[in-house]
């Protein structure tokens, strides 16, 4: 196969990131935007050994799982929605078999076991007045740019770039995001605020952060900046504070020549510094730097799984691992004794101690630091303590982020003895090898289910349980 070379291929399957797979003569091809069934013609961008890179120039016959016309304009441009394009029970088919392909491949968990413990997916139900769920992200961060012409303008960045495709309506997020974004470009138009350029480490406005609150229908709006104040701040303020629902307008303060969007001061301009909202019956306050679930709906599906995994009867201690702001540490308080949580954020270990106050939760308790450390380190110090007796908890819950958990971490999980552990994963290839560790160890896959927590993403939240062989 050479580069620029023209082919026609038969999309079989989808790649991690989205990406259509199909085979000319055995050569495998990825190419953006095809998706399963589809028959393409493609250019080759980028050929090596056994593999290449096409660009898709035209659907010769459309698969019959492609919708007829995608909900959002820019959905091929985004680098947002890889699968927006695909029918949504097609969607869900492929994050459970993807799920289900890291387990046994990666995990080598056996078949036959993965089809008695592995159940449905979780779907999300349609948006109203749509085939597909849509406008289900609660926060959303949009990147503030110049166009050639000199105007201001924001969007979602291109796929693997940092160019700034122009859209102030994303399908995905809270409706009442674009009346926001027009006001602040308005504003910043009016008063020659200038945007920020990340190669000239020059302008002032980076990003904007819009937190929604489905529940409270509260509303926060953080504008990043390269500086220590906005000027007319007040101004846009006064704009903002009118939208139905608005209650916090901070700016975040990053004057680091970096790809991280936050900075760690945060400032109020109008309004208090947090919105709040609840999953479930339990409250949570969300400041701009908490990590929060985005899809409120799936969350509580998933949340609740994990209680219904935990099995827990009033008598447990439960450590929850990589806690963040307390999220699913409070929903296991009201069915546990005791409730340990790590977070390495402190101000997530703020919130979450918060959390537990306005919610009336005496039997949750918070450290700040890595689960890889504090873990083996309170094991160590309860042996020493105790002349020797062993730490133990009844239940491990974990929810790490993409990286997975450190061996040493899983050993330590593994020497508390814990009847269940309950893993919550945001992807499966590292859920599935940790696993493989986990079982090796003693303990075995009872129920595993994903849930679709971004639809039009190839992204899926994977709930585990694993029991200690007796």
């Amino acid at each position: 196969m050479q580069k620029n070379e023209m082919v026609t291929v038969t999309i079989e399957d989808i790649g991690v990131n989205g990406e259509g797979i199909g085979k000319v003569d055995g050569y495998t091809l990825f190419i953006k935007d095809a998706i399963i069934g589809d028959m393409v013609e493609a250019k080759v961008m980028k050929a090596k050994k056994n593999y290449g890179y096409a660009r898709l120039m035209r659907i010769i016959e459309p698969s019959r799982e492609r919708v007829e016309e995608a909900v959002c304009p820019m959905a091929r441009k985004c680098g947002g929605c890889q699968i927006q394009e695909m029918k949504y029970d097609r969607q869900l088919r492929f994050k459970e078999d993807k799920v289900r392909g890291n387990l046994t491949r990666i995990g080598e968990v056996p078949e036959k076991l993965l089809a008695e413990k592995m159940e449905p997916i979780v779907g999300m139900e349609s948006s109203e007045g749509l085939e597909q769920p849509f406008h289900y992200r609660n926060k959303a961060q949009f990147p503030i740019g110049t166009d050639k012409e000199g105007h201001v303008i924001t969007g979602f960045y291109a796929g693997r770039t940092h160019s700034i495709i122009p859209n102030t309506d994303c399908a995905l997020g809270a409706k009442v995001n674009e009346e926001i974004l027009k006001c602040i470009l308005a504003f910043m138009e009016e008063y020659r605020i200038p945007a920020y350029d990340e190669t000239l480490h020059r302008g002032l406005v980076r990003h904007v952060l819009i937190r929604y609150g489905f529940r409270t229908k509260e509303i926060m709006v953080c504008l990043v900046i390269n500086g220590n104040t906005l000027p007319h701040g007040q101004e846009l303020a006064e704009r903002l504070s009118v939208i139905e629902g608005m209650t916090s307008i901070t700016l975040s303060i990053n004057k680091e020549k970096t790809n991280v969007i936050m900075g760690n001061t945060i400032k109020s301009l109008w309004g208090q510094t947090y919105i709040t909202d609840y999953i479930g019956d339990v409250k949570y306050q969300i400041s701009p730097l908490s990590f929060y679930q985005v899809n409120p709906v799936q969350t509580e599906k998933l949340y609740g799984m994990a209680l219904e995994y935990a099995g827990l009867t009033g008598d447990e201690t439960v450590w929850d691992l990589y806690c963040g702001i307390g999220t699913i540490s409070l929903f296991l308080a009201k069915k546990a004794k005791q409730v340990y949580g790590v977070e390495i954020i402190p101000q997530a270990i703020e919130d979450a101690r918060n959390n537990a106050k306005i919610n009336g939760i005496e039997n949750a308790e918070f450290y700040v630091g890595k689960a890889e450390e504090v873990l083996p380190q309170y094991y160590a110090d309860y042996e020493r303590e105790h002349g020797g007796e062993k730490a133990h908890a009844d239940v491990i819950v974990v929810d790490p982020p993409r990286k997975g958990c450190e061996e040493s971490l899983l050993q330590t999980m593994v020497d508390m003895q814990p009847e269940r552990i309950v893993y919550v994963s945001c992807d499966s290839a590292t859920l599935a090898r940790d696993v493989k560790v986990l079982r090796e160890k003693g303990y075995e896959i009872e129920r595993v289910r994903a849930v679709d927590q971004f639809p039009h993403t190839v992204h899926v939240e994977t709930v585990c349980l694993l029991s200690r062989n007796k």
